[in-house]
C-alpha cells in the first residue's frame, strides 16, 4: 500500500450484522440492528468497494459494487467501473459500508481519502443515502470530529437502547494510538460528539460487527499486535463494554474484516484483505460464532471482483438483486480459475496463455469474452479484452494469442467445446474442436492441449468461469 506503518494499514468497514431470516417477532424487538441483519426476504447480497491494482492500471477510487447468491461468488456489476464517486473532499473513497435503514432504504458511508495519501487527515466522511442502490442522492459529508487526524472506515449499527445509528470509525485520540471511536445520529447528517467505542491499549483499525447474536455483540478488528483479525464482544453496545476473545486469524498481514452470515445455513464468514494494493481476499468460516475460531475456506469455493479492496457486504432481496443486474449489467467478459491452482487465473503474457497468480497487472490479460465458436456456433472460442483482434487457439499443441487471420485452420484451432469439469463437474473443461482427444490444460503454468489420462491431467483440465 505504502510505507506507512503496518499497524496504521489502511482500513475498510463493514459492521454487517446478521442473522439469517430474522423473524417479525425479532425484528419488531429491535434485536436486529443496523440493516436488520437478514430479512426474512433477502436471499441474495450485495458488496461495495473500491479498486487498486499492483500497477495502478485497475485502480479507482468510487464506489464498485457486485452481487452474489451465496455471498462467496461474485458478480461485478457496471463492468467493474464505480457507480458513484465523492465530488468533494479529497474526491475519492475508501472502505465503503453499506447499510440497510429503518425506513428500508440503504445508507453509504466511505473514508473520505483518495490514493495512500495517509497524511489527509479529512474529520469527515463521504455519505449518500439509496432506495435501492440504482440511484444515489443526498451526497454529504458530516463532520465527526475536531481532532488532528482522520476518520477511516466508518461503519453504522442500529443502537436499540439509544434509538440511534452508531457511527463507528478508526481515529487517533488522546491515547496517542488508533482505537475505535463512535459518534451516535438519527439521520447520518448531524452526529453527537465522539466517543472512544473500543481501546485494547494498542493500535487497531477496522472495525466490523454482528449484533444481537444469541443475545451478544461482536466486533472484529485488526490488531497491530497480531497482524490478523481478531474478535472482541459485549453483552452490551455501550463504549468501552467489549473485551477481546477469539484467536488472530490472518493469512500474511490482513486487515479489513467482513462478518457475513449465510442465509441458508448457520455458517458464518469472515473475510479479511491483505495489505497493499496486491493484495487479495481470504475467507475463513464457522458454525460458532462464539468460539472465536474460524477455518479457512477453500480458494476454489470463492471468487472475489477483480481488483477488489476492502469490501463490505450486506443482504438483499431476490428483486433488487434483479434490479441490480439489470440497471448496471453483468460483465462482458470473464475470468478462467485453475481449480488445482484456485489462486491463479488463465491470462496471456508474450501472446502466450499461461496460469498466474492473482493480482497482476495488466489485469486485462486475463479477461475473456467467450464468443460463439469460430469454427462452430456451438463451441466457444476466447477473444482477448485488450487485443480483441487475437483468440486463444492452439498451434503445435501450445496454446497462444494470436490474430484471427480468418482462415479455416485458425478457425478451427481457436473453437472448444465446453464440457463438465473432468475434476469436478461443477466446473468446466475444454475439449479441442479439431483435436477431440485433447483438452486445453496447464502443465508448468502453460496452457497446452493435451490427452487427459489421469486425475493430474483432469484437475489440470478444470477451470471456474466466472468474473
Amino acid at each position: 500500500m505504502s510505507a506507512r506503518p503496518r499497524s496504521q494499514a489502511m482500513p475498510s468497514r463493514r459492521l454487517f450484522l446478521g442473522a439469517a431470516a430474522a423473524t417479525t417477532a425479532a425484528l419488531a424487538a429491535d434485536l436486529s440492528l443496523g440493516a436488520p441483519p437478514a430479512r426474512a426476504a433477502d436471499s441474495a447480497y450485495v458488496m461495495g468497494y473500491f479498486t487498486e491494482s499492483p500497477n495502478g492500471l485497475g485502480t479507482d477510487y468510487g464506489l464498485h459494487l457486485a452481487v452474489s447468491t451465496d455471498s462467496l461468488n461474485w458478480t461485478p456489476l457496471n463492468q467493474n467501473n464505480p457507480v458513484v464517486t465523492p465530488t468533494a473532499g479529497a474526491g475519492g473513497l475508501r472502505d465503503p459500508f453499506i447499510m440497510r435503514k429503518r425506513d428500508g432504504g440503504f445508507v453509504v458511508l466511505a473514508t473520505d481519502l483518495k490514493g495512500t495519501d495517509w497524511g489527509y487527515n479529512s474529520q469527515t466522511i463521504h455519505v449518500w443515502d439509496s432506495a435501492d442502490l440504482r440511484s444515489f442522492t443526498h451526497y454529504r459529508r458530516p463532520h465527526l470530529h475536531d481532532m488532528v487526524t482522520h476518520s477511516w472506515a466508518p461503519e453504522a449499527f442500529w443502537d436499540a437502547s439509544r434509538g440511534q445509528y452508531a457511527i463507528v470509525y478508526s481515529s487517533v485520540n488522546n491515547s496517542g494510538h488508533s482505537v475505535l471511536m463512535v459518534n451516535y445520529t438519527s439521520d447520518f447528517t448531524t452526529v453527537s460528539a465522539p466517543q472512544v467505542f473500543f481501546d485494547p491499549g494498542y493500535d487497531i483499525i477496522d472495525g466490523d460487527m454482528a449484533v444481537g447474536v444469541n443475545g451478544v455483540n461482536y466486533l472484529y478488528f485488526k490488531s497491530s499486535r497480531t497482524g490478523g483479525l481478531v474478535g472482541a464482544r459485549s453483552t452490551s453496545l455501550n463504549p468501552g463494554s467489549f473485551t477481546p476473545f477469539s484467536t488472530s486469524v490472518a493469512h500474511g498481514g490482513t486487515e479489513a474484516p467482513t462478518l457475513v452470515k449465510s442465509l441458508t445455513s448457520n455458517t458464518w464468514y469472515l473475510w479479511g484483505d491483505t495489505y497493499t494494493p496486491n493484495g487479495v481476499f481470504y475467507a475463513w468460516r464457522t458454525t460458532d460464532l462464539a468460539a472465536g475460531t474460524w477455518t479457512p475456506v477453500d480458494q476454489k469455493l470463492y471468487t472475489h471482483p477483480v481488483n477488489a479492496k476492502h469490501c463490505t457486504i450486506a443482504p438483499i432481496t431476490t428483486a433488487e438483486y434483479t434490479n441490480l443486474l439489470a440497471r448496471w449489467g453483468a460483465p462482458a467478459w470473464n475470468r478462467l480459475k485453475s481449480y488445482n491452482h484456485p489462486a491463479r487465473y488463465v491470462r496471456h503474457a508474450d501472446y502466450l496463455a499461461r496460469i498466474d497468480t492473482y493480482p497482476f497487472d495488466p489485469y486485462t490479460d486475463s479477461q475473456w469474452k467467450t464468443v460463439p465458436g469460430l469454427a462452430d456456433s456451438s463451441g466457444v472460442s476466447f477473444q482477448s479484452v485488450n487485443h480483441p483482434t487475437r483468440y486463444l487457439r492452439h498451434y503445435d499443441y501450445q496454446v497462444r494469442l494470436d490474430v484471427n487471420d480468418g482462415t479455416a485452420v485458425f478457425a478451427q484451432d481457436a473453437t472448444f467445446h465446453r464440457v463438465a469439469g473432468l475434476a469436478d463437474a461443477s466446473w468446466s473443461s475444454f475439449r479441442s474442436h479439431n483435436h477431440p482427444t485433447r483438452y486445453i490444460r496447464h502443465s508448468d503454468y502453460a496452457l497446452r492441449v493435451d490427452p487427459i489420462t489421469t486425475a493430474t491431467d483432469r484437475a489440470d483440465a478444470t477451470f471456474s468461469v466466472g468474473h
